[in-house]
């Protein structure tokens, strides 16, 4: 018969921790608790870059161009359910031309030349829909799949069946204003599997990253004293074996000790050449853009950039004006990426994703901006393994609801984690009794976009 008392194994290597350092202790309890996590050999991508344009862009002002906007424009034809949540006027054209770009010949407007140049790398969704028109809960269901704010993030998730490329850097890490909704959260996964989130405003590391150094003490003090903090740590983690949220501080002040000395130099996107920047804009989100290039350079899995605080594309009233001002520093850092990436060999094994929580309206709110579209809109992706110059579903003539080929939020989840190497219908995690999944119980990899 099994004695109750025995300790169990995880609890061995708790006491025993001390025997052979923190780091190790950590490494095992997670390569513990990943076991039998499903991974494939030699997947397509081995880091994410989600580039997130919070607010909902205007999808038939960008990369959805509707003809009959123009036709109809003032009306509110019989032929299509044009009701939204709110009071909305007629159908309201776009300003914008749209030009055949590529080999590919994608259409694209005229306020994005730079992706139209490496259109042919990118695989635009024209038919995602979600299930909420309100900002918060439409953000949630993006990064997390659920509406809750208690669900983990995409980000949390693949750290936790991956695990970090470099143990000195987070394996997710979220360049955020720190108001942007935490959209970084671990949730009910351990909290060393959370994002770390870094302010995009500055550009030198001591400034990005507050406490950075001690300058009071060097790096043997320190050690010292973090590992008299640890070994009291795993005293206390022995009688609490199960403590994933303990086991996360452990973790988390060995990451942040390491950072001290590879975030300086992997930060400091300074020391980047005045073609490279240019390259990007030097401005905050092309600033953030190649720092998300130097990230997942140095083995960070999953990378989050969100284009500004608040919700910048959120355009209910001048969206002429409003996208005329912010689409040339987007259209030329996301290019930029793209052109760096490959130019370094290393679009192949990253993908990247582009979109908001939600699309807008084609009929007018206000007279002169759109509402929440939640029923038709556009993500696009690159490299990764994805298949480039496609232009993929169909939104109605309009513009407003997905109608061909539609994909859903899970959808896209399930594909993202299928290029990186996981089958997210296996990529479980018990709580409260059930096996969770970052697709739930929906989801299709989308085969048809894989190259």
């Amino acid at each position: 018969m099994l004695n109750p008392h025995l300790p169990t194994r995880r609890q061995a290597l708790a006491t025993a921790g001390g025997g052979f350092g923190l780091t190790s202790l950590a490494g095992l309890l997670a390569a513990e608790q990943k076991q039998g996590q499903p991974q494939r050999s030699n997947p397509p991508a081995k880091h994410v870059i989600f580039l997130f344009m919070t607010g909902g862009p205007s999808h038939m002002d960008l990369f959805d161009p509707k003809p009959a906007l123009q036709k109809f424009a003032g009306q509110r034809p019989k032929t299509v359910n044009l009701r939204t949540e709110r009071v909305t006027k007629g159908l309201l054209a776009s300003p914008f031309k749209f030009h055949r770009s590529g080999q590919s010949g994608v259409e694209v407007s005229e306020l994005l030349p730079r992706l139209g140049q490496v259109i042919d790398e990118i695989c635009v969704i024209r038919s995602m829909y979600t299930f909420n028109p309100t900002h918060t809960p439409a953000r949630n269901l993006m990064h997390s799949g659920n509406i809750a704010v208690t669900r983990p993030t995409i980000g949390a998730w693949l750290n936790y069946g991956l695990g970090s490329e470099n143990e000195n850097l987070p394996g997710f890490v979220a360049i955020s204003h720190p108001r942007s909704g935490k959209l970084w959260r671990s949730g009910f996964l351990p909290s060393k599997f959370q994002g770390t989130q870094f302010t995009p405003e500055e550009t030198a590391p001591e400034k990005m990253i507050r406490y950075l150094k001690n300058p009071a003490q060097g790096k043997a003090s320190q050690r010292k004293q973090l590992d008299l903090v640890q070994q009291l740590n795993r005293i206390h983690l022995a009688d609490r074996a199960t403590d994933g949220f303990l086991e996360g501080r452990i973790q988390s002040m060995e990451t942040a000790f390491r950072m001290q000395f590879a975030a300086s130099e992997a930060f400091d996107v300074r020391t980047e050449t005045k073609g490279v920047r240019e390259l990007y804009g030097e401005n905050t989100f092309g600033n953030s853009c190649l720092l998300a290039r130097r990230l997942v350079e140095r083995g960070v899995r999953y990378v989050q950039v969100f284009s500004g605080p608040g919700q910048p594309w959120d355009d209910h009233h001048d969206i002429d004006k409003n996208l005329r001002k912010r689409c040339p520093d987007i259209d030329r850092a996301c290019a930029g990426l793209i052109t760096d990436l490959k130019q370094r060999g290393l679009l192949d094994d990253t993908l990247i994703v582009w979109g908001g929580e939600f699309g807008r309206t084609p009929v007018s709110e206000a007279g002169t901006g759109r509402d929440h579209n939640p029923y038709g809109f556009t993500v696009w992706m690159a490299g990764g393994g994805i298949r480039g110059g496609v232009a993929h579903g169909a939104t109605d003539e309009f513009g407003f609801r997905a109608v061909e080929n539609r994909v859903n939020i899970h959808d896209l989840h399930a594909t993202l984690l299928h290029q990186m190497g996981i089958d997210h219908e296996q990529l479980t995690y018990r709580f409260s009794g059930r096996d969770y999944r970052l697709t739930d119980v929906h989801g299709r990899v989308l085969h048809e976009l894989i190259a």
